[in-house]
């Protein structure tokens, strides 16, 4: 069999990499997706609880809709914001249901490389096939062999640590049993509990942060929170954009997320802590965590913490790859500077498709999340752009594959999380997204503007930041 009867292996059957089996498809080409969870979109599901900011009609990829119409699905209203829980339930397990024996789950794939070729040898190295070694649920380990390879993986997997030098502060490891590296469910009775009247830390500055602070907020003003009170940590201060574009935003819902925030601080029931990096975890006489910072600060005493600084991408498994990745983003090279969130906050990212996604090695693919390294900007739209683009670069379709036209929607949001103390931007009189007008204090529960259920909040980035 010749290299190009092979499949194109994809990692992860989240929304990116469901998409690029549909484009795939579109093209002739056999995917074959590998998922490491127990059934597609399982790392979406795990962030159920939270409101996408994004809309039904920016969530759906048009080739996967095509592959999905003969099944009888019809997309749900394009006006309103679904949950994590409904994005996997009346989306993702459909399309993956749809695409059937190509879509594997329980399969982990714990390394890629050039078949019979380590990273070193040069010798025939692109007229090798792909060797994707995958570790099943049962433990059985095989070899799938393939014409390239699209890491739609993600980032969820590996979440960003509290300690403000990128490696966990000292302490953490051992205070496990109080943080949490994800927004919480307090819809759960049980997770309610563990919150309910307690003094919580929130540690970030991004949508994910405005979330909690959303939550803990509104248990505060419901029966049986009396007492809940957040402590809200930022490695920076506060300036006119740290609660995002507001009204300004072309996602209402993301703006309305970041007004809620600021309303849980103007309510009084969080308080902010600027210019906080964690050093250490220590342990009061109660056992409730003291977060000591660089600058030997020592707060007052939580009993839980809530770490959402970012996600990082697992590289571990295609360290036999040659890939050429940017040394602060780790993401692709030509992509990096594109995305570099010190410039790129504001929807001014360039569209960009499988040229800027390539790599040294001919035939793999870092897309959605995976491909954004540590950079917080990334928008399903774009994933699902990438994803139509390298589809048609493998099929050969090059003059698809270049016409790449994206249109973002603009964030609010300038600097983003990449800015280290920077001071607060000027604001104009030209209007966009640096001019954010003066957040008005808003109901924690979303608006009904924003077109979301009363008793939730729109939340979370569209891939689960």
């Amino acid at each position: 069999m010749s290299t190009q009867q092979l499949p194109v292996v994809v990692i992860g059957a989240g929304p990116v990499g469901l998409a690029a089996a549909a484009h795939l498809v579109e093209h002739g080409i056999e995917p074959l997706v590998l998922e490491a969870g127990g059934r597609a979109g399982a790392a979406v599901r795990e962030w159920s609880h939270v409101r996408l900011f994004s809309t039904w009609g920016e969530v759906v990829d048009p080739a996967a809709e095509k592959l999905l119409a003969p099944t009888g699905w019809t997309r749900p209203d394009p006006a309103t914001y679904p949950s994590g829980g409904d994005w996997a339930e009346q989306y993702l397990q459909p399309l993956a249901d749809a695409l059937g024996d190509r879509v594997r789950a329980g399969a982990t794939v714990t390394g890629v490389s050039r078949a019979g070729r380590d990273r070193i040898v040069d010798a025939d190295r692109e007229q090798q096939p792909f060797v994707v070694h995958v570790e099943n649920a049962d433990g059985r380990e095989e070899r799938v062999f393939a014409r390239a390879v699209i890491d739609a993986s993600g980032t969820w997997a590996t979440a960003g640590p509290a300690g403000g030098s990128g490696l966990p502060a000292l302490g953490e490891k051992a205070a496990a049993d109080r943080i949490t590296y994800r927004v919480p469910d307090l819809k759960d009775p049980t997770v309610r509990a563990r919150y309910a009247g307690k003094r919580t830390a929130v540690i970030g500055s991004g949508a994910s942060a405005f979330t909690a602070l959303a939550y803990l907020a509104e248990l505060a003003e419901s029966e049986g929170g009396t007492g809940t009170h957040a402590v809200w940590i930022l490695r920076r201060g506060i300036s006119g954009s740290t609660f995002g574009g507001g009204a300004a935003d072309q996602l209402p819902a993301r703006g309305a997320l970041g007004l809620a925030a600021k309303a849980a601080v103007d309510k009084g029931h969080a308080d902010a802590v600027t210019g906080f990096r964690a050093e250490a975890f220590e342990r009061d006489a109660d056992g409730r965590l003291v977060l000591v910072g660089e600058d030997g600060r020592r707060l007052d005493p939580v009993d839980e913490v809530i770490v959402l600084t970012g996600f990082r991408p697992d590289l571990s498994f295609l360290d036999e790859l040659r890939l050429g990745l940017d040394e602060r983003l780790q993401a692709p090279v030509e992509l990096a500077p594109l995305i570099d969130p010190n410039q790129h906050s504001c929807g001014t990212v360039y569209p960009h498709g499988h040229r800027e996604l390539s790599h040294p090695e001919q035939g793999v693919y870092l897309v959605g999340m995976k491909s954004y390294g540590r950079a917080p900007t990334f928008l399903a739209m774009t994933g699902y752009e990438q994803v139509r683009s390298v589809a048609a670069a493998i099929a050969g379709d090059l003059d698809s594959a270049d016409r790449v036209e994206l249109t973002l929607p603009e964030t609010g949001v300038c600097g983003g999380a990449g800015l280290f103390d920077a001071p607060d931007a000027q604001q104009t009189d030209g209007g966009g997204c640096c001019a954010a007008p003066e957040p008005q204090l808003v109901q924690l529960a979303a608006p009904a503007a924003v077109g979301t259920a009363a008793e939730e909040a729109p939340a979370g980035g569209c891939c689960g930041s």
